[in-house]
C-alpha cells in the first residue's frame, strides 16, 4: 500500500460554500436554531493525505480534492454568513473555514464531527492539522 492513499487524519463533516450561506433565509437561519444541517447540506468524510485534502460526497459529481497550494488559508471564525447567534454561543461552535482558489468551491465553512446537543466541533484541532500540513510543504 502506498502511504499516501493512508488518511492521516479523517472525520465526518457538514459544510456549506460562502456563495451557499449568503443565500440562506430568513427561515433558514431560524430553522438552523433547531439543526445546522439546514445549512450545511454538503455532508461528508473529510481526510487529510500526505499530498491532498479530500472532501468526499462534495457534489453530484464526486468528493473534492485540495492540495497545499489549493487553500490560501485555514481558520476558525465567526463571519457575517455564519455568526455567534446561529453557530451558538460558545467558541467551540466556530466554523473552520477554508480560502480556496478552487472555482467551485471558494471559501469554504466546514463543521468536523459536530455534536449537535452540545454544539461543539472538532474545528480548532483540524485547523491546527490543516495549517501545519500547508507549513510542511515549506520545509
Amino acid at each position: 500500500m502506498n502511504t499516501d492513499d493512508t488518511p492521516l487524519a479523517e472525520a465526518g463533516y457538514i459544510a456549506a460554500t460562502a456563495d451557499e450561506l449568503a443565500r440562506t433565509t430568513g427561515a433558514d437561519k431560524a430553522a438552523a436554531g433547531v439543526s445546522q444541517k439546514v445549512l450545511f447540506r454538503r455532508r461528508g468524510r473529510i481526510a487529510l493525505y500526505p499530498d491532498r485534502l479530500v472532501l468526499t460526497d462534495w457534489s453530484d459529481t464526486g468528493d473534492l480534492t485540495l492540495t497545499r497550494t489549493d487553500i490560501t488559508a485555514a481558520q476558525t471564525r465567526f463571519t457575517k454568513l455564519y455568526g455567534r447567534f446561529i453557530g451558538g454561543l460558545l467558541n467551540a461552535g466556530k466554523p473552520l473555514i477554508l480560502t480556496t482558489t478552487n472555482p467551485f468551491a471558494g471559501e469554504i465553512y466546514l463543521l468536523i464531527n459536530r455534536h449537535e446537543f452540545m454544539e461543539t466541533t472538532d474545528d480548532r484541532k483540524w485547523e491546527k492539522r490543516i495549517n501545519d500540513w500547508r507549513a510542511s510543504q515549506l520545509r
